[in-house]
């Protein structure tokens, strides 16, 4: 096998690589408090696969406004939008998506308003429900970066 086909076959093989994603909002951050954030990706090429768990504790507050966290590494100026998966996890399971722009270095994710509405609204501290102690945001996604 020559060197080359070798290195490529390594790099699809690699380890996950840990990240902290910082948690902010449009009008007022929320604060981690006792809650936990872990974040990992795997980067071959280009292309990232990432995730990133939020779980919230007793303490955490969920500020006010649309919630963003951030990437591992920018997005390609010219990749176009690309779309991951989230979910949330409190009284029930929520299916979401994010959104991952040309350029970003972070993302926000949708849900349903409500178990009621079928319209996506970005996760906030009542969307897509009142979050509290235990509940839990999971993202994964996969991008091209800018480097």
């Amino acid at each position: 096998m020559n060197a080359e086909i070798r290195d490529q076959f390594t790099d699809l093989l690699a380890a996950w690589t840990a990240y902290t994603p910082t948690w902010t909002a449009a009008t007022t951050n929320p604060v981690l408090g006792n809650g936990t954030i872990v974040g990992k990706h795997r980067k071959i090429g280009r292309l990232v696969n990432f995730q990133i768990d939020l779980t919230m504790g007793s303490t955490t507050t969920y500020g006010s406004g649309a919630w963003s966290l951030t990437l591992p590494f920018a997005a390609a100026a010219s990749s176009g939008s690309r779309i991951g998966v989230a979910q949330a996890l409190g009284g029930s399971r929520f299916p979401g998506q994010v959104v991952i722009s040309p350029s970003a270095t972070g993302t926000s994710p949708f849900f349903p308003a409500s178990a009621s509405v079928s319209n996506l609204s970005s996760v906030a501290a009542t969307t897509p429900f009142a979050w509290a102690s235990g509940n839990e945001l999971r993202i994964t996604g996969t991008y091209e970066s800018a480097t």
